[in-house]
């Protein structure tokens, strides 16, 4: 398999693996990489083509290893860096690219570099490689400006001096053991193109970028109103020069890089993807879009609009390990998706929401562009009730226990079985698994034509069977309540989201449905079919 396979990523159908949740292989309960390399012949034969792992490096897991340590080893969790290199060979033998996840934007409060500022006094070289600040008020006992940190609270923490009083305080945009890192600094530019050489030396085919639009900070550290002021930490300017020096690294290995990019500015969105800077960016536009004909037509047309002005191809994607899962999304009142609205008990049907996940999954699947799949959408799986007690995510603490984080939707996979852990591995596994959870195991779905996993299979052939990044999409006449568009490739995919049958258009054969047509052969509500013409 070549890294030059006609620039794969333009179309490929892409894998996240949640490696603490994919597959166990020492039985201790947490998901490594021997459990993941026992489970490749299961994702070639889905029919993906390359894997994105989120971070395997070693970690403290403040934030579910998006606190990065060492950028040079696998987290002992996990296994080793032998084991991770023959991974990725492995996964080439099978026609499977790996794409490993970057982080930027902070490290682990356990890096040796913060570990090294905390130990320096104020104004030392090794404090320059964050951002410190004295605090405000008469003791400095207040924070340095009024920013705030995704996950709620403050975005700053104090620290404690070397003779044990209190220090200064550092930015942290994410949780206290995430400290951002100073992009100002030449060091930090240069530790991550090093990193950069060091994956892709070892196979790596692309880089997942973290929060790819945090890093560049104003340096006066400003307060702001979001309303007038211009954004001090989101979208800066000085970030294309980042991305061009990486792109040099990226292009010198035939390597890709893809960011993780919440902009609703679609122009600004766009800035990222031009030739020289980034190759694909995550649309989170479409993912967070309600279950309705208008804003989803609107999410596409001005997705592909966006993209086609820097010549990049659309990334589509309906869930991910931040998101609540699709199935229990859809089939709430509000079927969009905003990380302020996460409530405990919110009233789900989750046989609508399962109908109409299987309608998105083929609506998405049929868009023109590369597609990322979230590991268990293939299985349909609901988002999983975790106990309060169980609770890890560093999001349900900061907001005060309102939120249920998101553990939710990284439950270990069920893969054989009738109970917990449904093959998995280990007898208690690092989040309960639901008990209902049998009809999902990847056993019982492989044996039934209608599941989940059926016809994410079939779909998945059928798309890699479609010319490479074949071409444009065109809207057909259809209700208003529906969904009709044409590919130039002689696919025709339709979706009706309203309440009355949908005659389907003229066609040769039914190729795929997410579900059964009506004894008239229309297509029922919440369905979507797959036509060749």
């Amino acid at each position: 398999m070549s890294h030059n396979d006609d620039a794969w990523w333009r179309s490929a159908a892409i894998y996240q693996v949640y490696v603490r949740s994919f597959a166990d292989g020492n039985g201790d309960g947490t998901g490594d990489l021997a459990g993941v390399r026992a489970r490749l012949p299961y994702l070639a034969e889905l029919g993906v083509r390359a894997l994105w792992f989120t971070p395997w490096y070693v970690s403290p897991l403040a934030d579910g290893g998006y606190d990065v340590a060492d950028y040079r080893a696998i987290d002992p969790a996990f296994g080793t860096l032998a084991e991770a290199e023959k991974l990725i060979a492995e996964a080439r033998d099978l026609g499977l690219r790996t794409i490993v996840d970057v982080v930027p934007n902070h490290v682990s409060a356990e890096h040796a570099w913060f570990r090294a500022a905390l130990a320096a006094p104020p104004g030392s070289p090794e404090r320059e490689l964050f951002h410190f600040r004295p605090g405000r008020g008469p003791d400095g006992a207040e924070p340095p400006n009024t920013w705030r940190s995704e996950f709620g609270g403050p975005a700053w923490t104090r620290s404690t001096a070397p003779d044990g009083g209190p220090g200064e305080w550092y930015l942290h945009l994410f949780a206290p053991g995430q400290p951002d890192l100073n992009w100002a600094h030449p060091r930090v530019r240069q530790e991550h193109e090093e990193i950069l050489r060091f994956w892709f030396e070892r196979g790596v085919a692309g880089v997942r970028i973290d929060s790819a639009a945090l890093l560049a900070k104003d340096p006066e550290l400003p307060d702001f109103d979001p309303e007038t002021d211009p954004h001090p930490f989101v979208d800066r300017d000085e970030l294309h020069d980042i991305y061009r020096s990486w792109r040099r690294v990226a292009d010198a290995y035939r390597g890709v890089l893809i960011g993780e990019l919440w902009l609703p500015d679609t122009r600004r969105f766009a800035r990222y993807l031009r030739p020289d800077e980034l190759h694909t960016a995550f649309n989170f536009d479409f993912l967070a879009c309600p279950w309705q004909p208008a804003r989803l037509r609107a999410s596409i047309d001005g997705t592909l609009a966006s993209h086609a002005g820097v010549g990049a191809p659309a990334t589509w994607v309906l869930a991910n390990h931040d998101i609540t899962r699709t199935v229990t999304r859809y089939g709430r009142a509000d079927t969009g998706f905003a990380f302020a609205a996460k409530r405990f008990g919110t009233p789900t049907d989750l046989a609508l929401g399962a109908r109409r996940a299987r309608a998105a999954a083929l609506l998405t699947l049929a868009l023109p562009g590369s597609v990322y799949l979230y590991q268990g959408e293939e299985l349909g799986l609901p988002e999983a009730e975790v106990p309060r007690e169980r609770i890890v995510d560093p999001m349900h603490d900061r907001s005060g226990g309102v939120d249920p984080g998101r553990d939710g939707c990284r439950v270990p996979l069920p893969w054989s079985g009738q109970r917990p852990p449904y093959g998995f591995g280990g007898a208690d596994t690092w989040l309960p698994q639901p008990a209902d959870w049998a009809g999902h195991t990847v056993e019982a779905q492989a044996a039934d034509p209608e599941s989940a996993l059926s016809l994410y299979r079939a779909a998945l052939r059928l798309r890699r069977g479609w010319p490479a990044g074949a071409g444009d999409l065109t809207w057909l006449d259809s209700p208003a309540d529906a969904l009709v568009f044409a590919r130039d490739h002689g696919l025709v995919c339709a979706v009706n989201l309203g309440a009355e049958p949908l005659p389907l258009p003229p066609h040769q054969a039914v190729l795929l449905s997410s579900g059964p047509l009506d004894d008239a052969g229309r297509l029922p509500r919440d369905t979507a079919v797959w036509l060749r013409v």
